[in-house]
């Protein structure tokens, strides 16, 4: 069990910034996930706690302990990388024990760890056939296996799952989420993928070009974005980012009335989640209306495209409302959910 934390980490490669004076702490026993686009640093953080990479500047600690000149193999820390990275001339099963018996562990020491990760993996079944003859979902999970067999410290997966289909990667989300329960391991996750962050992490660090924009609870990172950047990397579809009106009580030209809303002095955007922009297709006369571009029903929600001008919107609606393509409706701020952004992309509230 281990907590880690960066002080001040600055990591370059030629001109190139990769990791720009990162400081953050994570929790004994929590799922930390690192998450942002490609070239965002995420990878670099992992092998920085791994120790494959070291800091140009600043301390990377493990239970409270530099370990900047600390081999990788000194510092217990297991890593399943994005390629899984197996042996293609070992079985499933040897693939699995192959850390141990690196480390000259005993046989009689081997068997029952072995065991104790296939039965929590649900492998048993393809332990003698070898990774050519696996599918992909049964490679992740050998992958996974090999890792946990160590009992290491803490867990880095760097983006395991991203080769996955839909419903598979669903499935092993919520295997990875209860694995690490069982274990009271931490465990450090890396994706580019939103839907991935919000549902495993305890927390959530965001990044942009090597620097961590915010790190908080998937939640109060949805809810209370610290920059327009942050608002629109989480949520599917993304948030919609709309600029004010000159007077500041309206958006769209008009069609969008922030009368009942209290707007903080220096706001200049306004940011609204799908789930809030309310559709009305019953169009009165008096709200402007805005027009439908496309309608995606979804079965449990219904995504609308609309056109206000030259801006673009996404609302998603409840159900499968009768809204046509190149129909008119009027909108609303659904319960007055929204944030307000300044000109440089910043959050500012009342």
């Amino acid at each position: 069990m281990a907590s880690i934390a960066f002080r001040n980490v600055t990591k370059r490669f030629g001109d190139t910034i990769a990791v720009n004076d990162v400081s953050f702490e994570i929790a004994d026993n929590e799922f930390f996930c690192l998450f942002g686009p490609p070239l965002s640093g995420k990878t670099t953080i992992l092998k920085l706690i791994l120790g494959l990479e070291r800091p140009d500047e600043g301390e990377v600690l493990i239970d409270g302990e530099p370990v900047n000149h600390v081999s990788p193999a000194r510092r217990n820390v297991a890593m399943v990388f994005q390629n899984l990275a197996l042996f293609p001339h070992m079985t499933a099963e040897e693939n699995v024990r192959f850390p141990l018996v690196e480390r000259k562990i005993s046989p009689d020491e081997i068997a029952p760890r072995v065991a104790d990760v296939v039965e929590k993996l649900h492998i048993g079944h393809i332990l003698h056939k070898s990774p050519a003859q696996l599918s992909g979902g049964e490679r992740q999970r050998v992958a996974i296996a090999r890792a946990l067999v160590r009992d290491p410290v803490a867990y880095l997966m760097d983006d395991p799952i991203s080769a996955l289909d839909a419903r598979l990667r669903e499935e092993t989300r919520v295997e990875l989420k209860r694995i690490q329960h069982e274990l009271g391991r931490t465990l450090v996750y890396v994706t580019h993928d939103q839907e991935e962050a919000m549902s495993v992490a305890d927390r959530i660090a965001v990044l942009e070009n090597g620097v961590i924009r915010q790190i908080g609870a998937p939640s109060d990172i949805y809810d209370n974005p610290r920059s327009a950047y942050v608002a629109g990397m989480l949520g599917a579809p993304a948030m919609n980012l709309i600029t004010l009106d000159p007077g500041r009580l309206s958006a769209l030209d008009g069609a969008l009335s922030l009368h009942a809303m209290t707007v903080p002095d220096g706001a200049s955007q306004i940011g609204i989640r799908p789930e809030d922009l309310a559709v009305d297709h019953d169009v009165d006369g008096v709200r402007k209306p805005v027009q439908v571009y496309e309608v995606e029903p979804l079965g449990g929600v219904t995504v609308v495209t609309l056109q206000a001008g030259e801006t673009s919107l996404r609302a998603m609606v409840r159900g499968q409302p009768k809204i046509e393509p190149s129909s008119q409706v009027a909108l609303a701020v659904a319960n007055g959910q929204a944030c307000f952004f300044d000109s440089e992309g910043q959050a500012v509230t009342a």
